[in-house]
């Protein structure tokens, strides 16, 4: 080959291996023209929006940062030795206010109290005047015993009965129930008697996923056992009594289901019984619920009184959340949302915004974040406990403290008197509430009702509840003006304010 043509075609190799070297690297040269979209729209490149979307990013709090859970956690790492030699805290402090309140009170009141009439705490069955047939059974007992004040009296022994007759009593009739997001079923005694199932859905070990929010979250049998007993031990005595019980599928469910629940029954690869009903969510094959092969615990709710007889109001919460994955709710983005509460009858005097501080406190000593809608007693009036329903979402996380639940306390900085002597008396006295809640729940046939962790995470939560009430003592002018020894102390009525039917909160 001459010299001339050797050139030649080492030139030409050369132009061509520039031209796949240009094309092979152009996307580093030569930005996208094209839009390019993530699949949950999140970051757009080009075009002339392109600055705008590449800097979009979702909001996130520090306690759902991984970075600072990591960092937090090195950090009480290192801590916890140290923190273990010091004396747990006490709360002298918020004693000291308490004594003070109680000293004060007691004088005035013995001078004032002589004279006033006794006040009334009727009951249902005396508003209504039920007939002594209506009461005989165990299920009247407690429906129209049902008070002014409470769901039931500390010592009354029909909730004994109740709890028993549930426990115990055959079942003759089962129907799903209409309405919610999960599976629940109505169960009819012999007696005539009924109750609420919720069943087991997953072991006690399991908690809630990491990525479902409160609203998409599993409902829990167990949550809602522990929340009766939790109610109680609090004297709080506003949640329908509950009990765990163990059924046998196929004798108890599958024999007397009907239409469409019994449609969804299935025996499951290994060999178990399962169901699932129709409901929102988790009512399909792969969120079955399953027994071993054919047992199957479940939580059983006494029926209040038919709405016939004794109407209720449906509240919805001022401090609901959104029930949206991005957006928040008015309370959480203003600090002073208290003081739009309390402009509102009836949280402007008397019991109820009372009443919202110790939900709030049960809620978070469980920490139950599905709370967006509460009910009363139409013939109380609103001078009347607010109902305590529905907990099946609590008992998820005993890792985490979810402060958000006690918004209405430390937004408002007002709590009884008796609530806050009551923690106090928990967190110092010689039964710890997490004691006390596991002898109470040891009685109960689906025992052990809640894990360790779960119960030393009561304990920690209600250190936490003091914490914040020793906060708020600290900033206020007076301590009358956080502690409330009684309910109609309590008063922010103001010519003009607006009244709550039930739908003022959006």
């Amino acid at each position: 080959m001459k010299l001339k043509e050797r050139l030649v075609m080492a030139a030409m190799g050369f132009s061509l291996a520039v031209v796949l070297l240009v094309l092979l690297d152009i996307n580093l040269v030569i930005p996208h023209t094209e839009h390019v979209n993530s699949q949950h729209g999140r970051v757009r490149m080009g075009g002339k929006d392109s600055e705008k979307h590449k800097s979009r990013i979702l909001q996130k709090t520090p306690n759902q940062s991984e970075e600072y859970k990591l960092s937090k956690s090195k950090e009480e790492k290192s801590n916890s030795d140290s923190k273990s030699k010091e004396s747990a805290d006490d709360f002298n402090d918020v004693v000291q206010f308490l004594m003070k309140i109680t000293q004060k009170h007691n004088r005035h009141w013995k001078a004032s109290k002589a004279g006033r009439p006794e006040e009334s705490n009727q009951t249902i069955g005396e508003v209504v005047s039920v007939s002594e047939a209506e009461m005989s059974s165990v299920w009247g007992r407690f429906q129209y015993g049902i008070s002014k004040e409470e769901m039931y009296s500390a010592k009354d022994p029909t909730i004994t009965e109740v709890v028993d007759t549930m426990r115990q009593l055959p079942i003759v009739g089962i129907s799903q129930k209409e309405g919610g997001t999960q599976l629940k079923l109505i169960i009819e005694y012999e007696d005539g008697g009924q109750a609420l199932f919720k069943p087991m859905r997953f072991p006690r070990t399991q908690e809630t996923l990491p990525n479902h929010f409160y609203f998409s979250d599993y409902e829990r049998h167990n949550a809602e056992v522990a929340a009766y007993h939790l109610d109680q031990l609090l004297g709080f005595r506003r949640a329908v009594p509950v009990t765990g019980r163990i059924l046998n599928i196929t004798r108890d469910i599958y024999s007397l289901a009907e239409g469409d629940l019994l449609k969804t029954f299935f025996i499951s690869p290994a060999g178990n019984i399962c169901f699932h009903g129709k409901c929102s969510y988790y009512c399909d094959t792969s969120h079955a619920i399953c027994g071993n092969p054919d047992m199957l615990e479940g939580s059983f709710a006494a029926f209040l009184p038919a709405k016939s007889v004794a109407p209720r109001k449906t509240w919805r919460h001022p401090w609901r959340r959104s029930y949206h994955k991005r957006r928040k709710a008015q309370w959480e983005k203003d600090p002073d949302y208290c003081e739009v509460v309390r402009d509102v009858h009836p949280y402007n005097q008397g019991r109820r915004l009372l009443d919202i501080m110790d939900l709030s406190i049960f809620d978070f000593l469980m920490g139950n974040m599905d709370r967006h809608h509460y009910e009363t007693f139409k013939l109380f009036g609103n001078d009347t406990f607010p109902v305590h329903l529905d907990h099946g979402r609590a008992f998820g996380r005993s890792g985490h403290d979810e402060m958000s639940i006690l918004a209405p306390l430390y937004q408002c900085c007002v709590i009884r008197h008796s609530t806050l002597s009551m923690l106090l008396t928990y967190h110092s006295g010689p039964v710890p509430l997490s004691t006390a809640l596991n002898r109470s729940l040891s009685s109960d046939p689906i025992k052990p009702v809640l894990t360790n962790q779960h119960l030393e995470a009561v304990d920690r939560r209600l250190g936490l509840v003091l914490q914040v009430a020793r906060e708020c003592l600290d900033s206020a002018e007076i301590p009358q003006n956080v502690i409330f020894i009684r309910d109609e102390l309590y008063s922010n009525v103001k010519p003009g304010q607006p009244v709550d039917d039930g739908h003022y909160f959006s």
